[in-house]
């Protein structure tokens, strides 16, 4: 890795974290057409990199995970099942599935043509529910269910968690702020979990291009958030899903998946 790589990187992750096209997908992506080695130090880096996307959270909605106690407990509910199935399947996450360029570009391709289909199919509810306070715990914990079907790299956490909060109800614009939210504890745990068993393995140079590519991602997903709390408000998100097919289908015919 070098610096221009870890600044690219950096890039993408911030640029992708909240959107719905899956950004473990696109570092694995990215990292592929840099020609980069698939090190245990590189899928320790497109973890932990996600920190700095999701401290950009915790600056804007500091408020909302600090002093509001209702959406807090949500947040923590609907953390648990990905933080359990997370901890059970860590091994092999980390072993087979990062990494694996063709998971990624199946998972985006499929994933982007149910995106399509479910926005074509999609009405939203009269008494859709427009409060992240009114969220009950029984739809905080189906959320993390959703979630959790993006430890597979490709799915988007943000996609699985937006879609499966539009069917139990949610307005758009407060599920896509309840992903916000639920990305801290989800991937400041994925993060934590892998320091405490790779940061050890890391030589000084390793942990500068992380730090950089940390600050990179940061600056990035500030403005992607407010990229896309101003996108909702007028767009569904099938400009997504026809991204995430066109981008599959590149990269099919590009190197034969």
């Amino acid at each position: 890795m070098s610096f221009l790589s870890s600044v690219i990187l950096g890039i993408i992750e911030g640029i992708s974290e909240f959107l719905p096209i899956s950004s473990t997908g696109h570092l694995i992506l990215t990292a592929h057409l840099l020609k980069l080695e698939q090190t245990t130090f590189l899928k320790s880096f497109e973890i932990a990199i996600q920190l700095g996307a999701i401290l950009s959270v915790a600056a804007l909605y500091w408020r909302s995970l600090v002093i509001d106690f209702k959406i807090l407990k949500r947040v923590v509910v609907a953390f648990i099942p990905t933080a359990i199935l997370g901890f059970i399947f860590y091994p092999i996450i980390k072993k087979f599935l990062l990494g694996s360029y063709h998971i990624v570009v199946w998972a985006l391709l499929l994933g982007g043509i149910f995106l399509i289909i479910f926005e074509l199919l999609y009405r939203e509810k009269e008494n859709a529910k427009d409060e992240i306070a009114s969220i009950t715990f029984k739809q905080s914990f189906l959320i993390g269910i959703f979630q959790s079907l993006a430890i597979v790299p490709g799915v988007s956490r943000a996609a699985a968690t937006i879609i499966g909060g539009l069917i139990l109800g949610l307005k758009r614009k407060t599920i896509v702020e309840f992903s916000f939210l639920l990305a801290v504890p989800t991937m400041g745990a994925a993060v934590a979990l892998d320091l405490i068993k790779s940061a050890s393995t890391f030589t000084s140079g390793e942990l500068l291009f992380l730090l950089i590519g940390f600050f990179v991602s940061f600056i990035v997903a500030l403005l992607s958030i407010k990229f896309l709390l101003s996108f909702i408000k007028n767009h569904n998100f099938i400009p997504f899903g026809i991204y995430r097919i066109v981008l599959a289908l590149l990269f099919l015919l590009m190197f034969k998946a």
